[in-house]
Order: C-alpha cells, then structure tokens, then sequence
C-alpha cells in the first residue's frame, strides 16, 4: 500500500482554496464524466489500506452518477458523512475543506454563526466534499464526495484526480 503522504498537503488558506477550486472547471459534465472521475478516484484509493466511499451525484437532484467503495470495511456511517458533506457543498457553494478552514474547524462555532441549530447534523465541515463546476454555468453542477481517509486526504485526492483529469481534457 503507498504511503498516505503520497499526496500533497491541501492548503488551509482560504484564497488559495478558493483559488484551486475555481480554477477547476469543466468544459461539460455528464453522467459519462463521473464514471470517468470516479473511477480514476477508486483506483487512486486502491492505494490506500483504509475503506473508502466515492460518491458523484448531481447537484439539482439527488440523482447518484457514480457510487463505489474501495475495499471491504466502509460503514452505513460512510454514507452519512457522504450525505453531510454533500449538503455542505449544496448549501454554501465551497468545498467541505473551505468550509473547514473558513472555520477553523469549529463545529459548534459553525452551527452557530449559521444558525443550523436541529439541522446541524445535517452538514459536515470535514474535507472530502467538492463542487464541480461547468464553465458558463452559474452555480455548482455536481458534487464529489469521497469518505473513509483524513479529512485532509479525502479533500486532496478529489483534487488531485480533478486536476489530473482535467489537465488531459485540453
């Protein structure tokens, strides 16, 4: 199995996030797309020992284009946090991570400044929940959640595979 180090340490500053994230734009997003995405994350994931949940739905639905797990091992709580993280997404237009960090990572500091109250469980602030965009379309298309690794790591494979998949797309 590689090394969780493998991948490269996210940035916690909020311009810089906010920075990557706009610069990965799609030129279209399909159902062929997430196929594509979600497998290229699944192999990425076969490298590490820990079960992991994959999930790509579409943004205006709860319309599931692709959802897979890694290994043996990942739990019906996977899925709740695939559901939280998605929500987060949906809700404020950032990723999990932005939210995170916008945050300082304080959980009852974000259901307070949101007044979330009962909802709160409803949302995560943990990394691993990503928007994708389209290029001139207004708005979040698609989101990718990946569950099972440091929130950390959950962010920074979406990244890197979204990266990595975009880069071959021009």
């Amino acid at each position: 199995m590689a090394n969780p180090q493998a991948l490269a340490d996210p940035p916690r500053d909020l311009a810089a996030i906010e920075s990557i994230e706009a610069s990965l734009l799609f030129p279209t997003f399909t159902s062929d797309t997430a196929w594509e995405i979600g497998c290229l994350l699944r192999s990425r994931l076969l490298q590490f020992s820990a079960p992991v949940a994959i999930n790509i739905s579409l943004a205006n639905s709860n319309q599931v284009l692709f959802h897979a797990c890694t290994r043996s091992g990942t739990a019906p709580a996977n899925d709740v946090w695939v559901s939280r993280k998605r929500a987060t997404v949906l809700m404020w237009g950032y990723s999990t991570w932005y939210m995170h960090n916008k945050m300082g990572g304080d959980e009852k500091g974000f259901r307070d400044r949101y007044m979330l109250g009962e909802r709160a469980g409803d949302y995560a602030i943990h990394g691993g929940g990503f928007p994708i965009r389209v290029r001139g379309v207004e708005g979040v298309v698609g989101v990718v959640v990946v569950s099972g690794l440091k929130q950390e790591q959950d962010h920074q494979v979406i990244v890197e595979v979204l990266q990595e998949y975009l880069k071959k797309q021009t």
